[in-house]
């Protein structure tokens, strides 16, 4: 799994479908599933976004993390984080997780970041196209990949 977390003061999501969500201060979570991810990738990503110590402190350091500061999520999923560009012009989504195998995993994923943090968490509409909005914060932007532990 990887996945872009930013923290931000306000975000939102319009889906296709019709669906709306937005969010106040908190994290937008872009996440991409390829074929080898399982509920370990799930369990370790979740457990390390709701950890990172990212939102600032009283003194401005950022000591905090989204539970502390009862912040919001949104989480969005997003095929093409697992975009292989080494070949022409035209990304390559090879390594991306069919839909059949990365619709569960990202629901498994929300469920878990619910379950571990009690804190309202959004979503976009899986394989709808979105047109995802934000203010980054900061800017703050990490990136993680499970397979990359670092």
């Amino acid at each position: 799994m990887k996945a872009v977390i930013q923290r931000v003061s306000k975000a939102s999501v319009l889906c296709s479908s019709g669906y709306f969500g937005e969010i106040e201060l908190g994290l937008l979570v872009l996440l991409g599933i390829e074929e080898a991810d399982n509920v370990d990738d799930i369990n370790w990503l979740a457990s390390k976004i709701i950890g990172l110590r990212i939102f600032p402190d009283d003194k401005g350091v950022m000591n905090k993390n989204i539970c502390e500061v009862e912040g919001e999520l949104l989480i969005i999923s997003q095929f093409t984080l697992h975009a292989s560009t080494r070949k022409g012009n035209r990304p390559s989504y090879i390594k991306a997780a069919k839909p059949e195998i990365s619709q569960p995993l990202y629901e498994k994923f929300v469920q878990t970041i619910e379950l571990e943090s009690d804190l309202k968490v959004k979503k976009g509409v899986f394989g709808d196209h979105m047109d995802v909005s934000l203010v980054n914060d900061g800017p703050v932007t990490i990136i993680i990949d499970t397979k990359n532990k670092e």
